[in-house]
């Protein structure tokens, strides 16, 4: 019995937990799963459909579509660099106090939300793929440069300190070393966060950061939900297609 005491406490306490979280949110629930909200879902889904399919829609469809794409791409090549040379002193290699204040800027890059980035970033940038790209690569910096660090940390340290022990340089050491060992899980992590970022960036447009984003806030705005539909399509689309090439590209460098 005693061996049933802990497993049960920590269960009732998460069934409090999730009890005062219901309590804390506020809504009509049972308007929510009554019969004339369906109706009205039901409608306003079915008022998205036929996507529009007119040749001017679809080219504006796919310049977001590219535009998406070269925004997540940019901005996390740009955030694996950075979030790379983050890492090194948050791992701990420049010493004591560089780890404690660049762990302390990678808290704060990833604590602040791609769209809050994107907010900040339109104000002194202005609107359009720009202001998006460096919003992901502000963000992204942060997440990727504490999973770089906790990637450095836990490598074997054997190879780096015999070349040390035969002369050879911190910098090289490292390059030739430690880099090798870590690069398939950081390339991982890069190609994972690229995933999220293709996402990321298909909202993003609500600010005015462009992309497919930008265009889906325009349409529901002026009611145009066959255009809308047409936008929506491209982005479960793109999604899908980035996630299978990427999955494909870590399974490559894991294997």
């Amino acid at each position: 019995m005693p061996s049933l005491t802990r497993p049960l406490l920590a269960l009732a306490a998460w069934l409090v937990f999730f009890a005062a979280c219901v309590a804390t949110l506020s809504g009509d629930w049972a308007s929510l799963f009554s019969a004339g909200s369906a109706r009205g879902m039901a409608k306003f889904v079915g008022d998205f459909f036929p996507p529009a399919h007119d040749p001017e829609i679809l080219r504006k469809v796919a310049a977001g579509s590219l535009e998406t794409l070269a925004m997540s791409w940019i901005g996390t090549l740009i955030a694996a660099v950075a979030g790379l040379g983050l890492a090194l002193p948050a791992a701990g290699r420049w010493g004591g106090m560089a780890k404690g204040t660049t762990r302390l800027l990678l808290n704060g890059l990833r604590a602040v939300p791609e769209l809050v980035w994107a907010a900040l970033v339109v104000v002194a940038a202005g609107l359009g793929p720009f202001s998006g790209t460096l919003a992901l690569a502000l963000h992204t910096s942060g997440v990727l440069g504490r999973l770089f660090a906790e990637a450095l940390e836990n490598v074997s340290p054997e190879p780096y300190e015999s070349l040390r022990r035969h002369g050879v340089g911190a910098a090289a050491a490292f390059w030739y070393a430690t880099f090798p060992q870590v690069l398939p899980q950081l390339a991982s992590y890069a190609l994972y966060r690229w995933e999220i970022n293709i996402r990321a960036a298909a909202i993003l447009g609500v600010v005015g950061a462009g992309g497919l984003g930008q265009m889906l806030h325009f349409h529901l705005s002026l009611f145009q939900l066959h255009e809308a539909a047409s936008v929506l399509i491209a982005m479960i689309l793109l999604v899908t297609v980035v996630d299978l090439a990427s999955n494909r590209v870590r399974r490559a460098l894991t294997s």
